[in-house]
């Protein structure tokens, strides 16, 4: 009886250590693109897709890391209250960017191929959005920041070579430069491309 109550007592600890278990960067994006992939694919209306793409994004996409990466070195020289503001804009932006972007996919196939740790932040994996008669194969890799191992979030995509997040703050760079260092001109553009 004794030895069924350690069997029973060990499972139980090995099933909580088990669920506090890092979760593989590889493993991560394949759970993303499934769950996207159903719901693109649903004949739900546009708007609940819009939603349900938005919650996948604000769960596993580290938005305000992105969005201080993009604001560049002005993020040095704002005020507390600009950054909340900018905060807020940048996720807004980030959603509305994001789920247009995918909504137009009716069943994307992404095969995750690889996954490459950089260090102990860092991990790319490696994927491919698979030819269709319309695309052409496309090359995806994600850049995952893996500091909180048992929470890694998605940092940037990188497509065909390009980075997403990189070509980002290079927009807002020139828009804040071409505006004599102003940063009220990237929030309007940004409140602007939210609104329309």
């Amino acid at each position: 009886m004794k030895i069924l109550k350690y069997f029973v007592t060990f499972i139980i600890i090995s099933q909580f250590f088990n669920s506090l278990e890092a979760k593989e960067p590889s493993l991560l994006i394949k759970e993303i693109v499934n769950e996207a992939s159903i719901i693109l694919s649903s004949s739900d209306p546009v708007e609940s897709k819009i939603i349900k793409l938005n919650n996948i994004a604000e769960t596993n996409v580290d938005i305000i890391g992105i969005g201080m990466y993009t604001l560049g070195k002005y993020r040095k020289s704002i005020s507390e209250d600009q950054k909340i503001k900018y905060n807020k804009l940048f996720k807004s932006y980030f959603l509305k960017s994001f789920s247009s972007r995918l909504v137009d996919y009716s069943d994307p196939k992404i095969s995750v191929i690889s996954e490459k740790k950089l260090n102990d932040k860092y991990t790319i994996v490696n994927s491919v959005l698979e030819e269709t008669s319309k695309n052409p194969e496309i090359k995806i890799d994600w850049r995952i920041y893996t500091k909180n191992p048992e929470r890694p979030l998605i940092r940037d995509l990188i497509v065909e070579g390009l980075s997403l997040a990189r070509t980002q703050k290079e927009e807002f760079k020139s828009i804040i430069q071409n505006n004599n260092g102003d940063i009220d001109a990237l929030f309007k553009s940004l409140e602007e491309f939210i609104i329309k």
